[in-house]
């Protein structure tokens, strides 16, 4: 294993974003618990992410060290030196590299709205100078593992950059897809700004119908892919849930793993919550009811024993808010409630606040981000709707089932993999397949006659749910695995 077995192995995680310290979704609860849960399994780990505007702040306010390291980040760029700050903290006990320069990340929006040669320049400073970082902390990973396409460009580095492609030999590089639909699309002459050769704008290598895509660039450069559950490793490699990349990542398909994400359960726990009014186990639930009453009272609501199903998080196609909206008004007239939190689409978000003006009595929405507010609606909820068109794995679920709420998932990707549907054996949700309104209405059907009328399964099925392990213990140990396999083989 090229002389891994004398010491620890070494893996850094370069993520553009990173729970606590900064979030978009999911990628950076992963990056935030994953490590931890390495360094347990005896991995040395550690993480680079940028010092977003506030960040450092956060860092301080919560008396986190941070000392700043002698070296600078550099990266050439348009003739021109980039220069960044490398500050390190500790959070969790994983070492932590905050990379900071204002002028790039001066802004708490991480990801732009288009894409550009310029505006993709936070995310090309973030990858090109994480392999620099070596020399700056004397310390040197065995392993980059980069996250979604914001890091692609370090793996397409040491394949394709005049000067960086000389290390290849000294790293391996795991990369992880998160979300496929989200590839890093740029004109193709920009590719050469970066001081990558020619060869990466082949059609074999970055070239995508006349563009570059960094996605590409990186399944194509690094050591292994892995994504986010096991079903969705298997839908990318078809033409239908490839996002253009099906063919691609179908030949690659010896270094494709799908590794199910795990929860945070000592943040997410509902008997030790201190976001909740009311705390509650599996075996004294006592404290739910509390909190859907807390719930009811937030919407202005009435009790009058219907069913309360609850959406978190992204309102996005991607995430079935086009089956949703056109469900809305059969909805009201059953006399279910449903309360929507989140932030997304500008046209789903309008959509939502007008059909809560117009059935307010069923529909309540929350337009923004308000994590006690999230925490009580996953506790206070009887059901938890994800329709998702598809799903790499989500995390939603997963805290649904452990807050007893009990999952209504359309049956793709992560989903497919958590959520069994009762009631067979193992069920633990309700789910359906095809994608259309009718189809979750009907799964919202058989889960309001679960409620009503079969109260005993409704909580055999909860607590189902809050008894299954969703940790980081079963999948930490795969990723670990998998970097053993390639320090063996290299590329």
């Amino acid at each position: 294993m090229n002389g891994h077995n004398s010491r620890q192995m070494r893996v850094l995680h370069v993520s553009p974003e990173f729970a606590p310290f900064s979030k978009v979704g999911g990628l950076a609860d992963v990056v935030g618990s994953l490590p931890p849960a390495l360094r347990s399994q005896g991995v040395d780990c550690r993480v680079y992410t940028p010092a977003w505007k506030g960040v450092l702040d956060y860092v301080r306010d919560k008396g986190y060290p941070l000392t700043r390291l002698s070296r600078k980040a550099e990266m050439v760029f348009r003739w021109n030196i980039l220069r960044g700050t490398v500050w390190k903290s500790c959070s969790e006990g994983v070492p932590v590299y905050f990379l900071d320069l204002p002028s790039l990340f001066g802004t708490e929006t991480i990801y732009p709205r288009n894409l550009t040669p310029d505006t993709v320049l936070p995310f090309l400073f973030l990858s090109l100078s994480a392999l620099d970082l070596p020399e700056a902390s004397r310390w040197r990973p065995d392993i980059f593992h980069c996250h979604d396409w914001g890091t692609a460009p370090l793996s397409a580095a040491l394949a394709w950059h005049h000067h960086y492609r000389y290390q290849s030999e000294r790293y391996r590089t795991v990369f992880t897809i998160h979300n496929l639909a989200h590839q890093g699309l740029l004109p193709l002459d920009s590719l050469r700004e970066w001081g990558l050769a020619d060869d990466a704008g082949r059609i074999d290598s970055m070239e995508f119908f006349s563009y570059g895509n960094l996605l590409k660039g990186a399944l194509l450069a690094s050591s292994a892919i892995t994504t986010v559950s096991p079903t969705y490793a298997r839908e990318i490699q078809t033409r239908g849930g490839g996002e253009g990349l099906g063919g691609v990542l179908s030949a690659l398909g010896p270094k494709v793993t799908g590794i199910l994400n795990g929860l945070d359960v000592n943040y997410w726990n509902p008997a030790a919550d201190p976001l909740l009014p009311a705390r509650y186990s599996r075996e004294d639930m006592a404290g739910k009811a509390l909190c859907r009453k807390e719930l009811f009272s937030r919407a202005g609501w009435e009790e009058d024993n219907h069913p309360l199903f609850v959406s978190v998080g992204r309102m996005a196609e991607q995430k079935g808010f086009s089956l949703l909206l056109p469900a809305l008004e059969e909805i009201s007239q059953k006399n279910w409630r449903i309360f929507f939190l989140g932030t997304g689409e500008p046209e789903y978000e309008k959509g939502l606040e007008e059909a809560a003006r117009r059935w307010p009595g069923s529909v309540h929405s929350v337009i923004g981000y308000d994590e006690p507010l999230a925490h009580l609606a996953y506790a206070g909820g009887d059901f938890f709707l994800m329709p998702s068109r598809f799903e790499p794995c989500g995390l939603s679920q997963l805290i649904a089932l452990r807050y007893g709420t009990v999952p209504v998932v359309r049956s793709t990707g992560g989903l497919a993999d958590t959520v069994r549907p009762f009631p067979e054996e193992g069920g633990n949700g309700i789910t359906f397949s095809v994608y259309t309104p009718e189809a979750l209405l009907s799964a919202m059907d058989e889960a309001a006659g679960l409620f009503t009328e079969q109260k005993a399964e409704y909580t055999e099925l909860q607590k189902k749910g809050m008894g299954q392990d969703f940790s980081w213990d079963a999948s930490a140990p795969l990723y670990k695995e998998l970097y053993v396999s390639i320090l063996r083989k290299g590329n």
